[in-house]
């Protein structure tokens, strides 16, 4: 009995939780000194990275989750949720259809993008330079001609990169990061202007890249820290939408017909 004890207790080991009548531990510190000292964004690190944050990392981390919450029903997750709810679905329900959408189209680019930015820094080594990262960006140009992070199909300039690479700038001259992650996704704009002979501005997927990069999270990781983030706008527009009413509401106005390219049955002689 206590051999078949020991191998149900070890079915899911892990190091992220402990727990017994009485006592919730995450990480090692117990819930009731975490609540109320802690904040949401400390919180995430502690049960990823497993440590506590300082106050300035944890800050630095909690602006880049602000500044991806939400992009409006333009965005697919965020249609997705608003026509889930006109479903009658739960707001769990709706809330998992637009999460299942966050894809390596829609939601992958930040990962992609601090994968991206690692690269150019192990090709480069050493001292950066506008000519180190524009050969390591030519290397790369010739596997793959989609840089990850910059330019916008609707924003010419989105308005959420140059506050983040602020903040980041701030927090680098405190101590807080490096500040290297942040030099080459500069670097990289500015190498894909003289290119391209025009701006293609670093995006919000860029620009917490380079926070996340910064802090040291691992690219996948960072996929999973954009969903908690769009999790927040997905939940506001669901609820929105239970407000709101209306049953079945598709992609498009009920007058507003899909455009038919199909063959068309001959008319009858």
């Amino acid at each position: 009995m206590d051999d078949w004890k020991k191998k149900a207790e070890d079915w899911w080991e892990t190091s992220i939780i402990e727990m017994s009548p009485g006592v919730i531990n995450y990480r090692g510190h117990p819930i009731q000194e975490l609540i109320g000292n802690v904040s949401f964004p400390a919180m995430i690190w502690l049960m990823l990275r497993g440590e506590l944050p300082s106050d300035a990392q944890a800050d630095l981390l909690g602006h880049a989750l602000v500044a991806a919450v939400d992009h409006g029903p333009q965005a697919p997750s965020i249609a997705i949720a608003r026509m889930a709810a006109t479903c009658g679905v739960g707001i769990n329900n709706a809330m998992a259809s637009a999460i299942n959408v966050l894809g390596d189209v829609h939601g992958g680019a930040g990962e992609q993008a601090v994968a991206f930015y690692q690269e150019i820094d192990a090709m480069v080594g050493g001292e950066l330079s506008r000519d180190s990262v524009a050969a390591a960006l030519e290397k790369r140009s010739a596997i793959d001609k989609y840089v990850p992070g910059f330019g916008h199909r609707f924003h010419p300039v989105d308005p959420r990169a140059p506050r983040l690479l602020q903040l980041v700038e701030e927090a680098a001259a405190k101590g807080v990061v490096g500040g290297r992650f942040a030099t080459i996704a500069q670097l990289i704009e500015a190498t894909l202007a003289e290119r391209k002979g025009k701006v293609i501005p670093m995006n919000i997927d860029g620009a917490t890249a380079v926070v996340y990069a910064e802090l040291g999270f691992a690219p996948p990781l960072c996929r999973g820290l954009f969903v908690l983030s769009r999790s927040v706008g997905i939940l506001a527009h669901t609820w929105e939408q239970m407000q709101q009413g209306g049953r079945n509401k598709g992609p498009l106005p009920r007058d507003a017909t899909w455009t038919y390219s199909g063959n068309r049955a001959s008319s009858a002689s």
